[in-house]
């Protein structure tokens, strides 16, 4: 029996309204060293700041984390950051119980709407998504055991001087994309794969003199 069931109704998982809280109570400090990629845009500071790289074990957070992973696809993930209210409005804040029941008139709403990555490839996939999640937790019981199974529930922290250091895929990303595909799994190629383990905190990638790299893991 599966255990997997979404918080939509109680979780606060906004981006935009995620609290910023970083090392030393200095808050929103910007005299911090952050990883090099934070400084093109106010959103991704925050994003960084508040939630990149900090181990999540959130069932619901995780399965919203990989959908929007996989429509970043082709794209830079500013983009994603900048729509993702209104991405998480138009789909019912990606809770799988509600995506898994998304019919035609459902698809044909959000190739409509101009707030969004509009995508029908993308779509149907989040859609089918939702479907092998639960395939996937009769199986493992839930995302989180299963992804956190491959660390034995410990963070891989890298350690990375320098943003060009950082691979774009690893044999654990090539290890999971090639089960999850196996499991019926759309976009979750191992470079997509690999970004949303940095994104739940799986993998730790901030750069050594990052402010943020050891805070709030499980090291």
């Amino acid at each position: 029996m599966c255990d997997c069931k979404s918080n939509a109704g109680t979780q606060e998982s906004r981006f935009s309204t995620l609290e910023v809280r970083v090392p030393h109570g200095h808050l929103k400090d910007d005299t911090l060293s952050r990883c090099p990629w934070t400084n093109a845009d106010p959103l991704s500071r925050h994003y960084h700041d508040s939630q990149w790289g900090k181990p999540c074990h959130d069932e619901y957070m995780l399965f919203k984390m990989l959908i929007l992973e996989g429509k970043q696809a082709g794209l830079a993930w500013i983009t994603i950051l900048r729509k993702w209210d209104t991405l998480c409005a138009a789909f019912d804040d990606f809770a799988p119980d509600k995506l898994v029941v998304y019919g035609d008139a459902k698809i044909a709403e959000l190739l409509a709407n101009p707030g969004i990555i509009r995508n029908r490839l993308n779509g149907a996939a989040a859609i089918g998504n939702a479907r092998a999640y639960y395939g996937l937790c009769e199986k493992y019981g839930s995302l989180e055991r299963y992804i956190w199974s491959f660390t034995g529930g410990r963070q891989v922290v890298g350690k990375w001087e320098a943003m060009g250091q950082i691979p774009a895929r690893t044999p654990l990303s090539d290890v999971i994309s090639r089960e999850l595909k196996g499991l019926g799994f759309k976009f979750v190629g191992s470079t997509i794969i690999y970004s949303w383990l940095q994104a739940v905190g799986v993998v730790n990638d901030h750069i050594t003199t990052c402010a943020f790299r050891g805070y709030e893991t499980d090291i």
